[in-house]
């Protein structure tokens, strides 16, 4: 009886969500091309591409699924070399727009779904 009722305790219990990074759109909300797009998970040193070369204002679809939320996004920048978004929360977003300015630096917006 015992043993029962520790399987139905256990088929009671609610599945965990995925709590990891899924598909997004990538949007180039910089004012410049950006070339040489690649994705690591935040920490590591394995670069990943994620796409071709990207006009001011486009966007690209960019399917994965990863049990990590924090990545580092890599681009070559017109006139500026290699830059990096560093931390990107991927998870539960809709689409993350990569923002950069002389001044301030480079940060992500979030559209979440």
């Amino acid at each position: 009886m015992k043993r029962l009722l520790l399987i139905l305790a256990v088929i009671a219990l609610p599945a965990p969500a995925y709590a990891g990074a899924r598909g997004f759109v990538l949007v180039n909300g910089t004012e410049t091309a950006l070339a040489q797009m690649s994705i690591r998970r935040a920490g590591s040193d394995s670069w990943k591409p994620i796409g071709a070369a990207a006009a001011p204002g486009s966007n690209q679809s960019v399917s994965f699924a990863d049990p990590d939320c924090a990545f580092d996004i890599r681009a070559n920048v017109a006139g500026a070399g290699p830059v990096t978004w560093a931390g990107v929360n991927l998870c539960d977003v809709k689409s993350v727009t990569l923002k950069s300015d002389s001044a301030a630096g480079q940060w992500v917006d979030y559209d979440a779904p």
